[in-house]
């Protein structure tokens, strides 16, 4: 039996899909633990909502790694964690820019 000759491009989008899934589903994580973690900060102490946002986000962090292998192309896979983290992202800071206290 002949082995099936693989092409680059289709090497490529694989790695490319490894390296969304790996830097944006952290970046995800993160802007889901910070912005979380200040939502619940209003309805319990601050150190036990930093804990449960960021026991979430290893959920989260498992999700967009699952989500660039189902997205249908390596574009999609980028733009679907990568999109979401700058939203999660602005949702954490919005406070700070805002000038409030968090």
């Amino acid at each position: 039996m002949r082995a099936a000759r693989v092409d680059w491009r289709y090497r490529l989008a694989v790695a490319s899909r490894a390296v969304a899934g790996a830097v944006g589903g952290y970046a995800m994580a993160a802007g889901w633990a910070g912005a979380v973690s200040l939502a619940l900060a209003r309805a319990m102490p601050r150190a036990e909502a930093v804990m449960v946002a960021t026991l979430l986000s290893w959920l989260v962090y498992a999700l967009a790694v699952a989500w660039v292998f189902y997205a249908r192309t390596a574009w999609g896979a980028w733009l679907g964690t990568l999109g979401p983290a700058a939203v999660l992202g602005a949702c954490a800071m919005a406070p700070r820019w805002l000038g409030a206290a968090a």
